[in-house]
């Protein structure tokens, strides 16, 4: 269980770190054809605004990966638990304020984490 938990922290912080590359260096052309409900005309817009999102889910994917090289057991869950439950908080919010796949791609996964590391 606990090589699970480990390749699932790992998902989420990869994902993350995809989310990083698309709004800080991607958002007018990936951003553009992954948020298709979003205005055309305000991609360029909010360009400063997606790097700046971006930047906050680099610091996601660097805490999940600091989780996967930490020794001590305990410090190593708690660090864990706590950036999936960031994860999570921000995947229902953009669930509930931008699009609703959010949830299943950025909560549901951190969600499926937090209970291998749980079970670990």
């Amino acid at each position: 269980m606990k090589l699970l938990a480990e390749v699932l922290i790992s998902v989420v912080a990869l994902e993350h770190l995809y989310i990083l590359y698309m709004e800080m260096f991607a958002w007018t052309t990936l951003g553009r054809k992954t948020f298709k409900s979003f205005p055309p005309d305000l991609f360029e817009k909010t360009k400063s605004l997606a790097a700046n999102q971006g930047l906050y889910n680099g610091f996601l994917a660097a805490g999940l990966l600091w989780s996967l090289f930490i020794d001590d057991a305990a410090w190593r869950t708690n660090v864990a638990y706590f950036f999936l439950g960031c994860v999570v908080v921000a995947g229902i919010y953009g669930a509930i304020t931008a699009q609703r796949s959010i949830f299943f791609v950025q909560a549901l996964p951190a969600i499926l984490a937090i209970i291998a590391v749980a079970f670990a």
